[in-house]
């Protein structure tokens, strides 16, 4: 009888098939942008910089700031439940190069309720519909108040072919 993975080592899996995720995306890098795992939940974290920063007066984070760090979510989200449903049945090999083919924009709507302020931020997608060729995400965003949100998107995407 096979004893079952402790626990720390599946997490430590799981925790390096994101980070291999998300470091094959420069643009995240350069935002910032890193993700919180609790199971298979994500949280999108844009720790603040003045980079990040559009209108100095306010200041305000910058609008395409925001729109990316929501969009980055949805499509993070959307790969990383592809990548889990095939890590968990045992399809995916964890000593594999993960190279995924990402989500393809068809388009993206951002409602900007408040101003970001320049502190961190926080967002979480919500997948809508996912099928084999499409899917239909929600983004909020928030800073201080999850009930607060400072932005919320809503986005259609072509999904990439999945092999086998």
């Amino acid at each position: 009888m096979n004893r079952p993975e402790p626990v720390q080592v599946i997490k430590q899996r799981r925790d390096a098939m994101l980070d291999r995720l998300i470091g094959g995306v420069p643009y995240i890098q350069f935002l910032g942008i890193r993700f919180d795992r609790r199971g298979d939940e994500l949280t999108g974290v844009l720790p603040y910089a003045d980079k990040l920063i559009g209108n100095p007066t306010l200041p305000a984070l910058h609008g395409g700031v925001t729109a990316a760090f929501l969009e980055v979510t949805a499509i993070i989200e959307l790969s990383w439940a592809m990548i889990w449903e095939d890590m968990e049945s045992g399809k995916l090999d964890p000593d594999a190069e993960l190279r995924p083919k990402l989500p393809k924009t068809i388009d993206f709507t951002v409602d900007y309720l408040r101003s970001g302020l320049p502190r961190d931020a926080y967002a979480r997608a919500r997948i809508n519909r996912s099928g084999r060729r499409y899917a239909s995400v929600h983004v909020e965003a928030w800073q201080d108040n999850r009930t607060r949100l400072f932005a919320q998107g809503t986005g259609h995407f072509l999904m990439p072919q999945r092999n086998g």
